[in-house]
């Protein structure tokens, strides 16, 4: 391997976008980080002027020019640029320059502000959670010792009733001791570690449209799938993931049926693309997959949608707040991220899982 090609390889592995300019400001690099950032790729790039990546970006590109004119380095904090499709980015970057045997050449290095709020804003949920969760737990235990004597209880006194018919009350107090039970136990959550093996994210997807299909049958509502499918196995438990992305296709069929809601046609997409230079519990990962769960239902209310996946939130009133807390938790085992983003109109649930 040539040197060249060690430092184009030394570049790409970097979490910092890199832009190398000539002195008319003109693309001459760019690694796949700044790719990522820009959405566009390099060889598209290569000749293009940085006012024709930025819209509007007037001031900073003065900076930078002037910059270059003076042979001077600077640093600009939370810089607020829009990218030539349209799209807004949040960004510290720092410009130095240099001189070749070519002329006057300017680095460019920009971090996402948007990678790092959301490595902090993970960071914090997983931590919330975690607490939640163990105290959750030992709540648990503390309810599930006096029902399981509540139940025991109600069977001796149905054993010494003198008529059938009072066994009705006895049976009626072991089913809702049964019923605090099982909620009791979805509280919890799984306690059994994911079983990874090598498994088709497609595979898992299809059976989740299969039965979610049968459930909305003659309604309102319909399942649409769009894959890609280049995203190799992934390592998973199969079955976990079907129960996390059920119970959230399961949410978006609950909150498109509602009386509430008017629509002419709920419409509900899975959708799956690799993701690259993804960052999942804190480690670097080259390549992952990235499912999306996108209805046009009405949206998530504001003041639930920070604590959403956390136990007993929930936007209906019949709801348990759990199926979204089972599905976080089902990700974190897998060593993935789930985030959502909602407006009227338009809700996302994406999951990010390493690949291999």
């Amino acid at each position: 391997m040539t040197v060249d090609k060690i430092h184009k390889k030394l570049l790409d592995h970097l979490k910092t976008g890199v832009l190398l300019l000539d002195e008319a400001l003109c693309v001459r690099f760019m690694n796949l980080a700044a790719e990522q950032l820009f959405e566009i790729s390099g060889r598209k790039a290569l000749g293009s002027n940085l006012d024709q990546l930025l819209i509007g970006a007037d001031e900073d590109l003065a900076e930078v020019s002037a910059a270059l004119a003076n042979s001077t380095s600077f640093t600009k904090r939370e810089a607020r640029l829009m990218l030539s499709h349209g799209k807004r980015i949040e960004i510290d970057y720092t410009v130095n320059v240099f001189e070749d045997n070519q002329g006057k050449q300017l680095l460019l290095e920009l971090s996402s502000l948007e990678h790092a709020y959301r490595i902090n804003r993970e960071e914090s949920l997983n931590s919330v959670h975690s607490t939640t969760r163990e105290l959750v737990r030992g709540l648990a235990h503390e309810i599930k010792n006096p029902l399981g004597g509540i139940r025991g209880a109600a069977q001796l006194l149905a054993a010494e009733l003198p008529e059938r018919e009072l066994g009705d009350y006895t049976n009626i107090i072991i089913e809702e001791a049964d019923r605090l039970r099982n909620l009791v136990d979805r509280l919890v959550g799984l306690r059994k570690a994911p079983e990874l093996a090598p498994t088709n994210i497609h595979e898992v997807l299809e059976r989740v449209h299969s039965l979610v299909e049968a459930e909305i049958a003659g309604g309102s509502i319909r399942l649409e799938r769009d894959y890609d499918p280049s995203i190799p196995p992934l390592p998973a438990d199969a079955e976990q993931l079907i129960q996390a992305t059920l119970n959230i296709v399961r949410n978006a069929v609950q909150a498109l049926a509602s009386p509430s809601v008017e629509h002419t046609l709920g419409k509900i997409i899975l959708r799956t693309r690799i993701t690259r230079n993804a960052t999942l519990s804190t480690k670097f990962h080259r390549l992952a997959a990235n499912i999306r769960i996108i209805d046009n239902g009405p949206g998530i209310p504001k003041d639930i949608i920070d604590t959403l996946f956390y136990p007993m939130i929930s936007g209906r009133a019949e709801g348990t707040g759990l199926g979204l807390s089972i599905a976080r938790d089902i990700i974190n085992r897998h060593h993935g991220l789930i985030e959502c983003t909602s407006r009227p109109g338009a809700t996302c649930f994406s999951i990010v899982l390493p690949l291999a």
